[in-house]
């Protein structure tokens, strides 16, 4: 059994999609899944599997989408790969602890990442390396005009963003 990390994007936010974490713990052990934990109420799992990533994202996928009736992009990593994406963070120690890192369901196309680089923002800093766009603003990030939709869209890819703490508390939790 390999420890995964699932990322539910956009679960629990605003009263919308909402998901009880009781209930979703349920729901994932229904579905064949084991040791399964969660953390804070934004969509962060941890449980057991045999299965490989995208077998996993399948089933979470098509579990949530019958059992609460709505579509959530899911993003499974090992421990392993979330390790790779926190410890390869191009940023300072300071600026790290200030971050978000915002990771995508796959390596985005090479021309795609060469035309997101174009966008620039004052007191905002991006680097994308791999499947993982790291994210800071001296501004915080709740005043920034860094929009993982826009990121999304132009990379051709599913994303979800964390902010350093919970990085911490994820990795703390698989370890």
């Amino acid at each position: 059994m390999i420890n995964f990390i699932i990322l539910l994007r956009g679960i629990n936010v605003g009263g919308h999609k909402k998901v009880p974490m009781a209930e979703l713990r349920d729901l994932l052990a229904k579905t064949g899944f084991e040791a399964i934990k969660t953390y804070i109420q934004s969509g962060n799992v941890i449980l057991q599997s045999k299965e490989d990533k995208n077998e996993i994202e399948s089933k979470v996928k098509a579990a949530i989408q019958s059992h609460f009736g709505f579509d959530v992009p899911v993003i499974a990593k090992s421990r392993t790969e979330l390790k790779r994406i926190f410890d390869a963070c191009p940023f300072s120690e300071e600026k790290k602890a200030n971050s978000y890192f915002v990771m995508l369901s796959d390596i985005p196309e090479v021309e795609l990442i060469d035309e997101v680089k174009t966008i620039t923002y004052d007191n905002e800093e991006f680097q994308i390396v791999n499947d993982c766009i790291y994210f800071y603003s001296s501004i915080g990030c709740g005043n920034s005009k860094f929009n993982t939709n826009v990121f999304e869209k132009k990379l051709n890819v599913n994303a979800t963003s964390r902010n350093y703490k919970t990085m911490v508390k994820l990795l703390k939790l698989t370890s």
